[in-house]
């Protein structure tokens, strides 16, 4: 999970979304690609349940269904994504995501509702100098939170956890 620290300075960065909710957790997350923003790029903006999925590596999705499997491939006709469009989530049968923003190659955000709680989920990439790599930095904001302490730190772990896949599963992809 080491592998998906945000830095210090990204905990401090203002992303887009912050301004919509004056959130009570926040989570950042943060890892490196070995490929420029604009190959990273359709790999995020695919993403999502009935999209791409959620990459996880190739051991890790050998124990998940073939139906519910993540691409292995950018997907042209996923590519097209505006301001507006619902993506489907698996943290239940009404749980979606709705694209609020989109910058290309740099930002995609999301908001979102679960139960009582709403929520803002900022993807920023940046080019590593000289390295001809990506830094993607992820922020989930949520408000209102009932129990801060169980949000932060159950919440924390399965975000933790959650992205580390992530990370993991776009190495293998965008480094082939």
């Amino acid at each position: 999970m080491d592998r998906a620290r945000a830095t210090e300075g990204e905990r401090a960065d203002v992303l887009p979304g912050d301004e919509l909710l004056p959130a009570e957790v926040v989570m950042d997350r943060g890892f490196d690609l070995d490929a420029p923003p604009e190959s990273v790029w359709p790999w995020l903006v695919q993403l999502g349940k009935h999209r791409a999925g959620w990459y996880l590596p190739a051991a890790v999705e050998r124990l998940v269904p073939p139906s519910r499997r993540a691409l292995r491939h950018v997907e042209p006709r996923l590519l097209e994504h505006e301001v507006g469009d619902v993506i489907p989530d698996w943290g239940g049968a009404d749980a979606t995501f709705t694209l609020a923003a989109i910058d290309p190659p740099r930002t995609l955000l999301y908001t979102s509702r679960r139960g009582a709680t709403d929520l803002t989920w900022c993807l920023r990439l940046t080019p590593i100098v000289g390295a001809g790599g990506t830094r993607v930095h992820l922020r989930l904001r949520l408000a209102p939170v009932r129990h801060r302490r169980l949000a932060t730190t159950l919440g924390g772990l399965v975000d933790a956890l959650t992205v580390a896949g992530l990370a993991a599963g776009l190495r293998e992809r965008v480094g082939r």
